[in-house]
């Protein structure tokens, strides 16, 4: 199932900690609930951007361990902090 995001937790250095779409009953859901779901197939997630769509969310193996971010477009930024707080 896809799981459209509208909005992220953060915390105070801006790290992405939770998923959240106030109109589903699965929001929100906890970064560590959202890499398992990526990984072991259950839900995916995605933002949807202006002039580029559906864009995906993926588990990155960062140096400080698993996090989630979209796809990288034109812009090189993670779409996942310019979301608003939820």
């Amino acid at each position: 199932m896809r799981r459209r995001v509208t909005a992220t937790q953060k915390n105070f250095q801006g790290d992405i900690l939770g998923l959240c779409n106030s109109l589903e009953y699965w929001s929100p859901r906890s970064k560590f609930d959202a890499i398992n779901d990526i990984e072991k197939g259950y839900h995916q997630y995605y933002v949807r951007l202006p002039r580029l769509g559906e864009v995906d969310v993926h588990v990155v193996d960062g140096q400080n361990g698993k996090y989630l971010r979209t796809d990288p477009d034109r812009t090189l930024a993670n779409n996942l902090d310019s979301l608003s707080d939820c």
